[in-house]
């Protein structure tokens, strides 16, 4: 079911989430009218029972009644039952839900929305936010209609009892709601920020376990031990600010519903002492205006869960109300067939301003290349220059600022990214390892491949030996991000991940890091094999791997400063051949600008 998050209101979304579970709705709301109707019909029964049967000795008739109501009691725990399990399991396929359109949004969202969140924030918005909205969703309905119910038919009830005492006691209500209303807000307030805290902590827990490895080699466990603390104390203050409220409220309700029994008993004395009620009367008030508390009690609950619900559900739709910033158009078509001509037409590119920045810096500028279909174009330059923007522009990980991008002259912007990224094979500088087996990370290329496939495709990266030297195989678990794999490993079987998604247009970023010499070697001679036919993209800082190259450009301070083969921009003694030079001193191997020889 599809909910329009940007024109609908709140509780109206909140609301339409039930849809989807009417039956056990409808069994949780008869459960909770039946509970209601057994404690209106006692104390009725009770005083019917006393002034009729009593008074005339008619006792077997009495004690009758008697187990009728332990009997209906019997009843009332079973309901309870129904309404504690089925109730729950409904709050819990909510939370699901919820959780399944918030994972599912998530992963829609662009790479410039991640730039801007840390991951345990996101993690605490799937988590536990959404656990506050589960516990209000069962709770919240159930328990202010049992409430309303019983309060209303119990003011009926009283008010046949002796009437001027029922508006005394209802005369109290007014009181309980302009109180809560004063205090709702500032629950509400503190709420959002214990949840924002919360985030905050889980976000440092996860920074924490994923940089320990960092952090012990530098010793500096006592450090991020401080940020922790730090956060942890915050979220105290903030836990601290909410019970203070919490409490206030809580402290005065307690008193104005003390005070209501001090009223009653007061109050029926009197008119006791006027004659205009009896004790049996009054005995029957008392035992309704404990049926009258206990629904009140469960309002002062359903206030509390609504405050903190409400706030993982307003913190909940904060993530679905934004949108991706590269979104399919309505008309996009599906790449198909694709050669592999890319055109890249003065293209300019800057990320979203900061608020310290009332305008970005561009990252690219005026960028213009071709790349034949079945090519190989290599991008070089030093850090920061733009080469990865560059190549992240193509799938359309970011939207240019200016210009466009064609693949077989069809403008990226006008193609379902789907498709787009289908055609698209990425071995990135930083590999990232799901946590599984080898044989789940190398099949992530292409899911339904068979074994033989995933076997094919781990020998042409130069991982199936290795591989087969583990006490698993390919089914050997590797840990959170790799972290029993070496980083040529991990590089490896990203390069296997692409050889068995075979896509017609590569992209290389720093493919062969790190990778020792001879194994550079090997993996370089199987992603020739690979290149051929297909356009290929390589971001290289080992330029001695990218000699071969139809083209190379040179990217500095955000455009193109050289373009040509390796022996073209050798002989043009420019900013490549520098950069060669600079490589060949290090490496202590000759170099000659005007032969092109490294």
């Amino acid at each position: 079911m599809k909910f329009d998050y940007k024109n609908s209101g709140t509780i109206k979304l909140f609301v339409q989430h039930y849809k989807g579970h009417l039956g056990l709705f409808s069994l949780d709301m008869t459960c909770a009218l039946a509970v209601s109707a057994i404690d209106l019909l006692f104390p009725y029964f009770s005083k019917r029972s006393m002034e009729l049967f009593l008074p005339n000795y008619m006792f077997k008739t009495f004690f009758t009644v008697m187990a009728i109501f332990v009997a209906a009691y019997l009843l009332k725990a079973c309901l309870y039952y129904i309404i504690t399990y089925w109730g729950h399991r409904m709050g819990t396929f909510i939370e699901a839900d919820l959780r399944d359109e918030l994972f599912g949004h998530i992963e829609k969202l662009s790479f410039s929305f991640f730039d801007k969140n840390r991951t345990g924030q996101l993690m605490s918005r799937v988590t536990n936010d959404l656990f506050e909205i589960t516990e209000l969703s069962h709770h919240g309905p159930e328990d202010l209609f049992i409430s309303c119910v019983t309060i209303i038919g119990a003011f009926c009830i009283l008010c046949t009892i002796e009437w001027r005492l029922a508006l005394i006691v209802f005369a109290v209500i007014p009181c309980f709601v302009i109180f809560s209303v004063i205090l709702r807000r500032k629950m509400a307030e503190k709420s959002t920020q214990v949840k924002v805290r919360t985030s905050e902590i889980n976000a440092s827990i996860e920074s924490g376990f994923s940089g320990i490895r960092t952090a012990k080699a530098f010793a500096n466990e006592d450090i991020e031990m401080e940020k922790f603390r730090d956060s942890n104390k915050k979220y105290l203050g903030a836990k601290k600010d909410y019970y203070k409220i919490m409490g206030i409220f809580g402290a005065g309700m307690e008193f104005a519903l003390s005070l209501l029994s001090v009223l009653v008993i007061a109050a029926g004395g009197y008119f006791i002492m006027k004659d205009s009620m009896n004790y049996i009367e009054l005995v029957t008030f008392s035992l309704y205006v404990s049926t009258f508390i206990s629904p009140v009690r469960k309002l002062v609950a359903f206030i509390e869960q609504y405050m903190a619900g409400m706030a993982g559900f307003k913190r909940f739709l904060e993530i679905m109300r934004t949108d991706p910033e590269i979104e399919d158009k309505p008309d996009a078509i599906i790449l198909e067939n694709v050669k592999g001509n890319i055109s890249i037409k003065n293209v300019s590119f800057s990320y979203a301003p900061t608020k310290e920045d009332e305008e970005a810096p561009a990252v690219l500028n005026n960028i213009n290349v071709k790349i034949p279909a079945g090519s190989c174009f290599a991008v070089v330059g030093p850090s920061g220059g733009g080469k990865t923007t560059l190549c992240h522009l193509i799938p359309r990980f970011y939207e240019v600022s200016d210009g466009a991008i064609m693949i077989d002259g069809v403008d990226v912007r006008d193609v379902t990214q789907h498709s787009l990224r289908q055609s698209i094979g990425i071995v990135q500088q930083d590999v990232f390892m799901f946590a599984g087996t080898i044989r789940e990370n190398i099949a992530y290329g292409k899911p339904d491949a068979t074994m033989d496939e995933i076997i094919e495709a781990a020998k042409r990266a130069e991982i199936h030996n290795e591989i087969m030297e583990m006490p698993n195989g390919y089914d050997s678990y590797i840990g959170e991000r790799g972290v029993m794999l070496s980083g040529g490993q991990k590089q490896r079987i990203g390069i296997a991940r692409v050889f068995l998604k075979n896509p017609p247009i590569l992209i290389l970023d720093e493919a062969t890091s790190a990778l020792d010499s001879m194994t550079e070697i090997r993996i370089q001679s199987a992603f020739d094999e690979l290149a051929k036919g297909r356009t290929s993209i390589i971001i290289a800082h080992r330029l001695s791997t990218i000699r071969n190259a139809d083209m190379i450009a040179v990217i500095d301070d955000n455009k193109v400063q050289e373009i040509g083969n390796h022996t073209e921009l050798m002989k043009k003694g420019g900013q490549y051949a520098h950069l060669v030079e600079a490589q060949t001193i290090a490496s202590g191997s000759p170099v000659t600008f005007a032969e092109g020889i490294v």
